[in-house]
């Protein structure tokens, strides 16, 4: 199993960005994924989940109305979009399947 994650960076208070993780050695289109956050100095935080079946999403309080997770099944690749950004949204952004994890793409909101 390998997960690729990419389209971090640092983006002003209010900007945007998407990000995405490339799955391969698993049959993507049958399991559920998440992207989780690590802020410094704190624990890691499941963002958001994708189910493998219905595509239902859920999101933790903090960043509903704001962020958006997607899958492309044909690209095996699941997308974050991430809108109205804040300082408290800096972290290492990774994606995860079942016990399998990417090493993650760092995102800084900052002025």
């Amino acid at each position: 199993v390998q997960l690729v994650e990419s389209g971090g960076g640092l983006v002003q208070p209010g900007g945007s960005l998407r990000l995405s993780c490339v799955a391969s050695g698993f049959p993507f289109s049958n399991y559920d994924m998440r992207w989780y956050r690590q802020a410094p100095g704190k624990g890691r935080e499941l963002v958001a989940d994708i189910s493998s079946t219905s595509g239902s999403t859920v999101y933790v309080d903090s960043v509903k109305g704001r962020f958006t997770i997607s899958r492309d099944n044909a690209k095996n690749t699941v997308y974050l979009q991430m809108n109205s950004l804040k300082p408290e949204d800096t972290a290492v952004y990774s994606c995860n399947v079942q016990f399998y994890w990417g090493k993650g793409t760092p995102v800084t909101v900052s002025s």
